[in-house]
């Protein structure tokens, strides 16, 4: 049976960091999913360095079609969750029915990927025990959030941490996507070998 991946996202969502792992789950042969607070079609955003600034530029890109809202997601149905970064998880952390979604894959050890300020999200959960002894990265700008999770600030680009796969910034994606399919790949490995037995 193929693999189902939830991607956590809504307006605002920086365009590399939703299609690319849209795209190379559906390479792999997986099925992904995106949902958002509502079922619409997002505004994604482009994030961009310029020289002489301090932070990023933000541009309108790609319009995505969001599949489920978030009060219908069924988070039993999903074997992993990636959570893009932009400026989205600064405001769908506010829905009402993101903790649950989010806590099924903690509780469950899920596969769960976060990029940029996809960290944000975690701080939802009002149970911040599963980042206890825990390592992520995320944009430097969000090396506050990670700590207020109780857990520790990796300064590279891309960490994993058991179930775990955490990532900076877009430019992260080839090792972010590669280390998320791994595990995934390593799941189903998991379930043929059991149910071969």
């Amino acid at each position: 049976m193929s693999k189902r991946v939830l991607i956590l996202t809504g307006d605002g969502a920086e365009v590399l960091e939703v299609y690319y792992p849209f795209y190379r789950i559906k390479e792999e042969g997986y099925e992904a999913v995106i949902a958002s607070p509502k079922k619409k079609v997002l505004n994604t955003v482009c994030h961009d360095f310029v020289e002489g600034w301090d932070t990023y530029t933000e541009k309108p890109a790609h319009l995505l079609a969001a599949d489920i809202a978030f009060a219908d997601v069924d988070p039993s149905e999903y074997d992993a969750l990636i959570i893009p970064g932009g400026r989205a998880p600064e405001f769908i952390r506010n829905d009402a029915d993101l903790p649950r979604i989010v806590q099924h894959f903690l509780d469950a050890d899920k596969i769960v990927g976060a990029i940029c300020h996809g960290a944000q999200v975690f701080l939802a959960l009002s149970d911040r025990t599963y980042f206890k002894g825990r390592t992520l990265t995320a944009y430097n700008a969000c090396k506050l959030e990670v700590e207020s999770l109780g857990a520790q600030y990796a300064s590279e680009t891309l960490h994993v941490d058991g179930n775990l796969v955490t990532g900076h910034a877009w430019p992260d994606l080839p090792g972010f996507m590669r280390e998320f399919l791994n595990l995934l790949r390593q799941a189903s490995n998991k379930e043929l070998s059991s149910s071969v037995q």
